[in-house]
């Protein structure tokens, strides 16, 4: 008895702390999960960079905005885009977008998200479903990898903003954490505007790429680098400040330029907000 006291006291002792191991996720026990970058709000606003965090089961997100576009000649724009994002599944989320635009613009406008608007163009754009997809093993990874896949639905909107097709569109989406708080993130994917194949061959390759990184514990700053196009290049420049007074908000304001293409010189200036409730938006 003496002897397999000892052995019947170690597989005791191991029945109990197995339940316990085994409830720690391959997220939980990664040196990174505690990292500022991982438990705080990751927006996908307010620059053409999406990035690569997918939201947990449970969660839902907020992102919306103001931006101003100033064109070097002509009328400029005001509008505002909204974003609802909700976590499915652990490596899923769900996420609808439909922008606004105030007033009434100019003539024809071309450069930067909007490829041309008519006179009429205010109101409701089309609204945009989609899902990210989350590609690395977990969200306490380094460096993380996402899909984003999305549409624009025909026949929504305000009459001079709707279409009468699809617009599909597909990014991926890249991430890489430097030391806690900061992280340089790029994404390159391609839009068209309908599902024939002459609609795809005039569709347009994006890519960007941003840096964030932090001034104090609740404020930072981005930088990034845009292009879109085909034939023609559309480039560009954003730059903005964020405050973050707890982990499930973030407020932004934004400046950026087109450096290169058909709305070269044009200016745009912009505020907004994040908000995430649920798991862990404390």
């Amino acid at each position: 008895m003496r002897k397999t006291t000892p052995l019947v006291l170690a597989a005791l002792l191991a029945g109990r702390l197995t339940p316990a191991l085994a409830q720690n996720t391959p997220e939980e026990n990664n040196p990174n999960f505690d990292a500022p970058f991982v438990r705080h709000i990751r927006p996908d606003r307010p620059g053409q960079t999406v990035t690569a965090g997918v939201l947990r089961a449970g969660e839902f997100q907020l992102e919306t905005g103001l931006q101003r576009y100033s064109p070097r000649a002509g009328a400029g724009l005001t509008g505002s885009t909204t974003t609802l994002r909700i976590g499915f599944f652990n490596s899923m989320e769900f996420r609808v977008t439909q922008p606004y635009v105030f007033g009434t613009p100019g003539t024809t406008m071309v450069g930067g998200e909007t490829p041309g608007l008519r006179p009429d163009s205010v109101g409701w754009a089309p609204i945009t479903v989609g899902t990210k997809l989350m590609l690395t093993p977990d969200r306490a990874s380094r460096f993380q990898a996402s899909l984003l896949v999305e549409a624009a639905l025909p026949n929504t909107g305000s009459p001079g903003m709707r279409r009468s097709s699809w617009a599909p569109s597909g990014r991926i989406l890249l991430s890489q954490q430097l030391g806690r708080r900061a992280a340089l993130e790029g994404n390159f994917g391609f839009t068209q505007y309908g599902l024939t194949a002459a609609d795809v061959s005039r569709g347009q390759y994006l890519g960007s790429l941003a840096l964030t990184a932090p001034i104090t514990d609740k404020a930072g700053y981005f930088v990034e680098g845009y292009g879109r196009g085909r034939e023609q290049l559309t480039s560009g420049a954003n730059a903005g400040l964020y405050y973050r007074p707890w982990t499930g908000l973030r407020f932004d304001a934004t400046v950026g330029r087109v450096l290169g293409g058909l709305g070269a010189g044009a200016t745009t200036v912009g505020v907004g907000l994040g908000l995430r409730l649920g798991n862990n938006s404390h």
